[in-house]
């Protein structure tokens, strides 16, 4: 456990304070960071501040836990929720992080009714009800289109309201009807653009399917907010109403 963050944990969950200059440093780390002003920045502290309170980080395969990964990791997780607030993260609390890559286990059924077993090798997982894990070598690597955080956070906000399909729980001002339309026209162009041998902006890994595709253009709408703005307008415009940000403004 980390050395300044250990002590809270322990009495009563006390929402421990990110040194200013840690903070300044992870801030100055990441372009997604960028579009935010001074008032945000501040909101976004607080924020995972209170993250870091309320969930339990733990190392895997023998990785130290540091305050600059745990603070990474928290400033990444909670800026799409920066406006939805941290309720949106409600039910669980794991958070465990490796190295790098990491095998999970899988299981598949063919058409002939055999089970087929093997391991996959990915850079984060969240699990329903249970954990996120998060590749600490991949959060670092957050760049253009590729946010592996964002990615598996994001997730869990399609996880809040049941089935993982892709469509989150919606807030006042956003109708199931007009998010099903926005996003799955989104993604069968997306899906039809591959197919052709085209190579759009995204990551060819949301064509698996639409929660997927959700969590992809999250990535990409934090990382890259004007590319995806270019490729798919009325889908940022979507996310920017969701997210209730709008990552587009900052400069090129």
């Amino acid at each position: 456990m980390s050395s300044w963050l250990a002590p809270f944990k322990r009495w009563f969950q006390r929402r421990p304070e990110i040194p200013h200059g840690l903070w300044q440093h992870t801030l100055n780390q990441l372009s997604i960071f960028d579009h935010l002003g001074a008032t945000e920045r501040t909101r976004l502290k607080k924020l995972s501040e209170d993250f870091l309170a309320s969930k339990e980080f733990s190392g895997a395969q023998g990785l130290k836990l540091q305050d600059a990964m745990l603070t990474n990791i928290s400033a990444q997780a909670c800026l799409p929720i920066l406006e939805l607030g941290l309720s949106a993260y409600r039910d669980w609390v794991g958070i465990i992080v490796y190295p790098g890559e990491f095998l999970v286990p899988r299981q598949v059924m063919d058409e002939a009714g055999v089970l087929h077993e093997y391991e996959d090798t990915v850079a984060g997982e969240a699990w329903e009800g249970g954990p996120v894990l998060i590749s600490w070598q991949d959060a670092q690597l957050a760049d253009g289109n590729y946010n592996v955080v964002i990615h598996e956070f994001a997730h869990k906000l399609d996880m809040l309201n049941g089935e993982v399909d892709g469509i989150p729980a919606l807030h006042s001002g956003l109708q199931r009807r007009e998010w099903e339309n926005v996003l799955y026209q989104a993604y069968d162009d997306f899906c039809h653009r591959l197919d052709n041998g085209e190579a759009p902006a995204l990551d060819a890994y949301a064509a698996e399917h639409p929660s997927e595709f959700f969590a992809v253009t999250s990535e990409s709408f934090f990382a890259n907010p004007h590319g995806l703005q270019a490729t798919y307008p009325e889908l940022y415009r979507l996310l920017s109403r969701y997210y209730r940000q709008d990552p587009a403004r900052r400069p090129t």
